[in-house]
C-alpha cells in the first residue's frame, strides 16, 4: 500500500505542474454534464470543432514524427548487434506485458461476468445466429492470422504513407532504416535530414501544445455531454472490470515489470511522464500523444538514443491497454449473446486480442474498430452484433481515454526499463523533479 500512496503522489506533483491540463479535464466532465441536460446545438458543435483542430494539429506531425524518430534512432545505436539487442528486449518487453493485460482482462471477465446483465437486451434470434456462426469458426482462423500478418508487409509504401497505415509504413522503414545502419557513412546526408525533420517536428509540437488545455477540455467536454451517467447502470460491470484491469496494469503490472528487469523507481517515473499520462487521458490517442511522450522522457533523463528508437514503434505497436479492453469487450460480448467460452476460445481471444491491438492505430475510438479482427476470427461480423456494439460504443470515448492513459505509460515503462538495461538514464535528472526542463 505504501507504493501505491507513493505513485498516487508522483501523480498528484505531475498535476500541480500541470494544473491547466487538469483544470481543461474537470471543467470538461463539469461542462459535459451540463450540456447532457440542456443540450445545446452551437456549443456542442464548437466543442467539436475546437476537440477536432487540437487532434488534427497533433496528429499532423505524427508520421514525419516517427519516420524521423525511427531512423535517427536505428542509425545512431551504432553496431547491428547493439540494434539487434534493442529489438529484440523491446519485444520481449512488449510481449510480457500485452501478455499480462490480455490475462487481467480475461480473468476478471470470466470473475465478474459483465456481460450478462446485457443479455435481456439481446433479441433471441441474434443469439441464436451468433452462437451458430461461433460454432463453425475454428477452421477460418487461420486464413484470417496470415492474412493480417500479410496485412503488415505494404506492396507500395507510398500507399501507406498517403492513406496513414502505421504498421506497414514503421515495417517499411525499419528494414530502410537497418539498410541505412548498414551502408555506413554514405547514409550521413539521408540522416542529417530526417535529424532535421525531427527537430522542427519537436518545435512544431511546442507550438501545439500551447493548446492542450482548451483542446482536452473541448474533447472532455464533448465526450461527457453524449452519453451523460444514465447508461452507467446498465452495464455497470463492465466498466468496473476494465477500470479495475486498469488499474492492476498501473498499480502492480508496470511497478512488478520495473521492478524485475530494471532499478527505475515507478514513483519518479510517473512523475516524470505525468503530463503525457494527462494527455493520453485527455485526447484518447497514443499517436497524439506520442510528441509529448518523447519530450517527457529525453527532457527528464532517458537518452534520445533509446526514446527515438523505442517510443513510436511503441506508440503504433504496443496497446496492452487496448489488448485487456478488447479482451474484456468480446467476452463481454460473447457473454450478452449466450456464446459458450471454453478455454480454446478463450485463448483464441486473447491470442487475436493481441494481434487485434498491435493493428490499432493509435487515434480515439480505433480500438473498438480493430475488434472486427477478433470477431472474424470467431466467425462473426460486427454486423451480427448491433445491439452488443450499441453499449460498448455508447460508452466508447470513456474506455478509450483510460486504454490511451495505460498505452502510454506502458511505453514509458519499457523505454525506462531498456534504458536502464542499456546505461542510457540520467539518474540525476530522473530523481530530481525540482530540475525537470519544461515540455512546454
Amino acid at each position: 500500500m505504501k507504493l501505491h500512496m507513493q505513485i498516487l503522489i508522483a501523480l498528484g506533483l505531475g498535476i500541480k505542474r500541470n494544473w491547466h491540463i487538469f483544470f481543461g479535464i474537470i471543467a470538461g466532465i463539469l461542462v459535459g454534464i451540463f450540456l447532457h441536460e440542456h443540450p445545446s446545438a452551437l456549443v456542442s458543435t464548437i466543442l467539436t470543432f475546437v476537440g477536432q483542430v487540437f487532434i488534427r494539429l497533433i496528429q499532423m506531425v505524427v508520421i514525419p514524427l516517427v519516420v524521423s524518430a525511427i531512423i535517427i534512432g536505428i542509425t545512431s545505436v551504432g553496431d547491428n548487434k547493439q540494434l539487434g539487442k534493442f529489438g529484440k528486449k523491446m519485444i520481449l518487453y512488449y510481449g510480457i506485458i500485452t501478455t499480462a493485460a490480455v490475462a487481467i482482462g480475461a480473468a476478471l471477465a470470466l470473475i465478474f461476468k459483465p456481460g450478462i446483465g446485457a443479455a435481456n437486451y439481446i433479441a433471441a434470434n441474434s443469439a441464436a445466429e451468433v452462437q451458430a456462426s461461433v460454432a463453425n469458426a475454428m477452421a477460418q482462423q487461420q486464413g484470417n492470422i496470415l492474412n493480417i500478418f500479410l496485412g503488415f508487409i505494404p506492396n507500395n509504401p507510398f500507399h501507406s504513407f498517403a492513406y496513414g497505415d502505421m504498421v506497414p509504413i514503421i515495417v517499411f522503414v525499419l528494414i530502410f532504416a537497418v539498410a541505412l545502419a548498414k551502408v555506413g557513412d554514405v547514409n550521413r546526408p539521408i540522416v542529417a535530414f530526417f535529424e532535421s525533420v525531427f527537430a522542427a517536428t519537436m518545435k512544431i509540437t511546442d507550438w501545439i501544445m500551447f493548446l492542450a488545455a482548451p483542446g482536452v477540455f473541448a474533447l472532455t467536454a464533448s465526450a461527457v455531454s453524449s452519453f451523460g451517467i444514465d447508461i452507467f447502470a446498465s452495464i455497470s460491470k463492465y466498466l468496473f472490470v476494465l477500470f479495475l484491469g486498469f488499474l492492476l496494469q498501473l498499480f502492480v503490472v508496470y511497478p512488478l515489470f520495473l521492478k524485475f528487469f530494471s532499478k527505475v523507481s515507478i514513483v519518479m517515473l510517473y512523475s516524470a511522464v505525468a503530463e503525457a499520462m494527462m494527455v493520453a487521458f485527455g485526447t484518447a490517442s497514443s499517436s497524439a500523444t506520442l510528441p509529448l511522450t518523447i519530450a517527457c522522457c529525453e527532457k527528464r533523463g532517458i537518452s534520445h538514443k533509446i526514446s527515438s528508437f523505442v517510443l513510436p514503434l511503441g506508440a503504433t505497436l504496443n496497446m496492452d491497454g487496448t489488448a485487456l479492453l478488447q479482451t474484456v469487450a468480446v467476452i463481454f460480448l460473447a457473454q450478452a449473446y449466450g456464446v459458450p467460452l471454453d478455454l480454446f476460445l478463450i485463448v483464441q481471444i486473447a491470442l487475436l486480442a493481441i494481434i487485434a491491438s498491435s493493428t490499432c492505430a493509435g487515434i480515439p475510438g480505433a480500438g473498438l474498430i480493430t475488434i472486427a479482427l477478433i470477431l472474424n476470427g470467431m466467425g462473426l461480423s460486427p454486423e451480427q452484433l448491433v445491439a452488443g456494439f450499441a453499449f460498448l460504443f455508447t460508452i466508447e470515448r470513456v474506455t478509450d481515454m483510460m486504454r490511451t492513459l495505460v498505452n502510454v505509460t506502458s511505453d514509458t515503462v519499457v523505454v525506462a526499463a531498456i534504458a536502464d538495461n542499456e546505461n542510457e538514464i540520467n539518474y540525476d535528472l530522473l530523481n530530481n523533479p525540482q530540475a525537470y526542463e519544461e515540455i512546454a
